[in-house]
């Protein structure tokens, strides 16, 4: 059965901590205690999780340097980068509608 475009959409990237993980993102590489922190209140068992979702669908990549301790920096891909529009229309959405 095909889905509509939205729900596909929301089925990708949809809920909140994803946005959040996304929107850090747009601005480089980060390490995962960089997105833990900068994220706030998430515990590292769904960041992880969700992390590894966002790879799968391809809006990420994970990269592993070979070193003690061990280094791991994720980054957009193209894919990813190209919901800036949409982390931009939210972000402008919740500033003009902040006090509603």
């Amino acid at each position: 059965m095909q889905t509509c475009s939205v729900e596909r959409a929301v089925n990708l990237f949809g809920d909140k901590w994803k946005f959040l993980i996304l929107r850090d993102l747009m601005n480089g590489k980060m390490r995962f205690s960089e997105l833990k922190r900068s994220i706030g209140k998430i515990s590292q068992k769904v960041l992880t999780q969700n992390l590894r979702s966002l790879e799968a669908s391809g809006l990420l990549t994970r990269t592993i340097y070979p070193v003690i301790p061990p280094k791991v920096e994720y980054e957009l891909t193209d894919l990813g980068y190209s919901l800036r529009p949409v982390i931009d229309a939210l972000r402008k959405w919740g500033e003009q509608h902040a006090n509603a």
